[in-house]
């Protein structure tokens, strides 16, 4: 089993979870994060004066899949997050040990 995590833009989340959905991929968990890279925050007006902001705000977006299903999501949420544009994000693949499901114990893939 993989976790996929991506780093996208919010307004993106709607594409993303559209796409994930249309391949079959049935729970995922967003949270709201904050960072930067490349882009090295930007510059904003408030009042008249500029200031920086540094750490952007983004969603990351995680699912657990089996290993057959890693490059389908990988390739669902490049195309749907990316607007080709410096800030789209990032995606992290790295194995998952072990999954339980609370509420049965089911076990791995079952849990899925």
């Amino acid at each position: 089993m993989k976790k996929v995590e991506a780093i996208i833009r919010p307004f993106k989340l709607e594409d993303v979870k559209l796409a994930l959905v249309n391949a079959g991929i049935v729970g995922m968990t967003v949270s709201e994060v904050r960072g930067f890279g490349r882009q090295k925050g930007q510059v904003e007006r408030y009042r008249g004066s500029e200031f920086t902001v540094e750490f952007l705000q983004k969603l990351k977006v995680e699912v657990v899949i089996d290993d057959a299903r890693v490059d389908d999501v990988i390739n669902a949420i490049a195309e749907a997050a990316k607007t080709g544009e410096i800030g789209d994000g990032k995606i992290f693949v790295s194995p998952v040990e072990t999954v339980v499901r609370i509420r049965t114990g089911d076990r791995d893939s079952s849990a899925l």
